[in-house]
């Protein structure tokens, strides 16, 4: 589990203090979905800037120089490449037709390696599943609604990814996952979730938005340093609601606590940190769920309670 973030001032309403006050209050707020990692991109003097470290939010100090009105943000919960090497966290930078962008993602892609062979893609240092969006959108070439909605189709698992570019737009291409946008007079906040939204403007003492918006599944959004939104769509991969349903029922393999905490226990922390009880997690893997699978829907907790409430009280 990740948290996305970031703002754009498209009226340049805001001082620079102003701006970093947000971004450090909001990206702390993030911490509740991850705090392994925290990174930033901006463009200043013409170039894309990222600033990112294998620490959480509050043991840094996000700051960006004056003149910088749009920001992009990251903070990790790592599920796959050590974010002790920092080429593994977020945001990653990409080229497209000479153009730098950078992007950031909230997820987990499970066909990242399958894709790396099919396509072709070059071998790099970058374990992160994540990092294969960036290659995807490099081998197109180009950096618009057209890559963007052949990259989201390429790619399984869940997501929601923000995407930088060089003239300071940022493009949201929303998956399966949460994502959220306040827009107030002159500027706009984003995160994964509405409560870290809340939570951030109670912080900060911000009036109540103009509006709120909360894209579904399947859109491209695309937000200029002027605040105009432009939209583009694309297809999500068959959906997988209730497919436990139609699965058969594996029994238990309950182990004793030790071997159980050892061969789940970082699956089990992880979860008890998002609201969801060991016995949960449990059912789920009585069932003949995976890790993987457990995770995924991790992140969608209503689905998950949904399908442990049966598991639970059908068996």
């Amino acid at each position: 589990m990740c948290s996305l973030f970031g703002l754009i001032d498209y009226n340049k309403k805001l001082t620079t203090r102003q701006k970093n006050r947000i971004l450090n209050t909001l990206a702390r707020e993030c911490e509740v979905r991850g705090t392994d990692a925290t990174g930033i991109a901006y463009n200043f003097a013409g170039r894309m800037r990222i600033y990112k470290r294998p620490l959480p939010a509050h043991k840094m100090r996000l700051h960006v120089p004056n003149g910088v009105n749009v920001v992009m943000g990251h903070t990790r919960m790592t599920t796959q490449g050590s974010e002790k090497h920092n080429q593994n966290n977020h945001p990653f930078a990409g080229k497209a037709d000479g153009k730098s962008f950078a992007l950031a993602h909230n997820g987990v892609l499970w066909n990242d390696k399958d894709l790396k062979l099919l396509e072709q893609l070059p071998v790099t240092s970058v374990e992160t599943d994540s990092y294969v969006a960036v290659q995807l959108i490099e081998k197109q070439k180009a950096l618009d609604f057209d890559s963007l909605q052949a990259m989201a189709e390429n790619v399984e698992g869940s997501f929601v990814f923000t995407v930088l570019d060089n003239e300071d737009s940022i493009w949201f291409v929303v998956g399966d996952n949460p994502l959220c946008i306040f827009r107030y007079e002159g500027f706009l906040l984003y995160a994964s979730t509405e409560e870290i939204l809340i939570k951030t403007a109670k912080k900060l003492r911000l009036k109540a938005p103009t509006s709120i918006q909360k894209p579904e599944e399947g859109e491209i959004l695309k937000i200029d340093r002027t605040g105009r939104v432009t939209t583009g769509s694309f297809t999500p991969q068959t959906s997988y609601l209730h497919w436990w349903r139609y699965r058969p029922y594996y029994g238990t393999f309950r182990l004793d606590d030790d071997d159980d905490r050892r061969l789940f226990g970082d699956l089990f922390d992880a979860a008890k940190s998002m609201g969801v009880s060991e016995d949960e997690v449990q059912a789920l893997l009585d069932y003949g769920c995976d890790p993987d699978e457990i995770e995924e829907l991790l992140y969608d907790p209503t689905l998950l309670h949904e399908m442990t409430g049966e598991l639970l009280y059908a068996y």
